[in-house]
């Protein structure tokens, strides 16, 4: 009786066959490097979205806040006019003459409206447009690919 062996049998014993995986070596093929950089630098573009998006919001906040007293400053001097106008009919009369009365009580609101301007006028300018931690790890980021070792 003879023994038949598979037409290639020669040829798959040293090469793995379609769809196996081939035996680790000890070092990483360029394929797998290259791999393994392209992982990283996709999760370190997603790391980087992700704190430009955090500090985006941050700073929306703030400017929400600073938009939120100027509101209140215009709506403050809205009160400028409307007491002025009811000082001047209702004011002080008996006590100053009816000109200065209606002048006193719209300069109080006029403080009250300027204090408010600036101090939402000086908060909307610690707003920052650009992400200042992300463009920095950015940079840190591309010194580091530059100099990977240091």
């Amino acid at each position: 009786m003879a023994i038949s062996y598979p037409k290639n049998e020669a040829a798959r014993s040293d090469t793995p066959s379609a769809g196996s995986h081939p035996a680790p070596s000890s070092d990483p093929s360029i394929g797998d490097l290259v791999g393994e950089i392209s992982e990283d630098l996709t999760q370190l573009v997603r790391e980087e979205i992700e704190l430009a998006k955090a500090e985006v919001k941050q700073e929306a906040a703030k400017a929400g806040k600073a938009g939120g007293m100027l509101a209140g400053s215009g709506y403050t001097m809205h009160l400028v006019v409307l007491f002025g106008s009811l000082a001047a009919m209702f004011g002080f009369a008996h006590l100053v003459g009816l000109a200065w009365a209606a002048l006193i009580v719209t300069g109080i609101w006029l403080i009250v409206g300027a204090v408010l301007f600036v101090s939402g006028r000086n908060r909307l300018k610690t707003v920052r447009v650009k992400p200042e931690r992300t463009a920095e790890t950015l940079k840190e980021d591309a010194k580091w690919a530059r100099n990977p070792t240091s």
